[in-house]
């Protein structure tokens, strides 16, 4: 991985952070994509660019100044996303416009981009464990997530003459900031703990390591899938 070039889109959340910590490690030449929250201090070194991930422009323009510093991107990770959990009679328009645009509609941009302006590179996209099992009041966050599972599949077939490849990773329960509503209530937190075999949720570095399995260049064969890191969550019943 050292002297490979990256471009991470949300790049400030807990996932993002943890992979552009291993990544630095890792001696990677990173470009970070951030919306609302600028890159940490301890990041401050590293090229970083604001980024609408909902808008194909910007997204397009993020990939271009990594063309431009960088000369080659050899992968990118769009890691976007939002937990909205509610009954679907409790879930007004707007919420479901903008659960479609946080998580699929950013996801389809680094696609239409990636496929526009690269060649032999990795692009690594986040679903979620539940598009696998049936869990109450998941049905919008599973109707935003399973658009990408098929379009890593669909896009891996378009774009193989460019040597592109094309992953998602679907987690169960991660502890980030994103996951703080859930993570903080001590029964809800229990209860989601006994739902993974492994007796406890996931942390980012758990994610950040299959992210960087599927950016190495030495796994260029793998392409096309759908990774279920969720500690047993989808697959086995306690």
């Amino acid at each position: 991985m050292k002297n490979r070039n990256y471009i991470i889109i949300g790049s400030s959340g807990g996932i993002g952070s943890q992979l552009c910590t291993d990544l630095t490690n890792c001696k990677s030449n990173l470009l970070l994509g951030y919306h609302e929250n600028m890159p940490s201090e301890e990041f401050s070194d590293l090229k970083s660019m604001h980024v609408d991930a909902t808008s194909f422009d910007s997204v397009m323009k993020l990939i271009q100044y990594g063309i431009e510093i960088f000369g080659n991107i050899d992968g990118v990770v769009s890691l976007p996303g939002s937990i909205i959990l509610k009954p679907p009679h409790f879930i007004k328009e707007s919420d479901f416009d903008e659960a479609i645009n946080i998580n699929l509609k950013t996801a389809f941009g680094v696609l239409r981009a990636a496929g526009k302006a690269l060649s032999n590179s990795s692009i690594v996209m986040m679903s979620t464990a539940v598009t696998q099992i049936g869990l109450s009041n998941h049905e919008m966050i599973v109707a935003t997530k399973a658009g990408i599972e098929s379009m890593v599949k669909s896009a891996s077939v378009t774009y193989a003459r460019k040597e592109l490849r094309f992953n998602a990773i679907a987690p169960g329960l991660v502890d980030t900031p994103l996951s703080t509503r859930i993570v903080s209530n001590p029964a809800a937190l229990e209860m989601s703990k006994k739902m993974h075999i492994r007796d406890r949720i996931g942390s980012a570095n758990d994610i950040s390591n299959m992210i960087q399995f599927l950016l190495n260049p030495e796994n260029d064969w793998i392409t096309g899938q759908t990774f279920r890191v969720d500690g047993g969550l989808s697959s086995t019943k306690v």
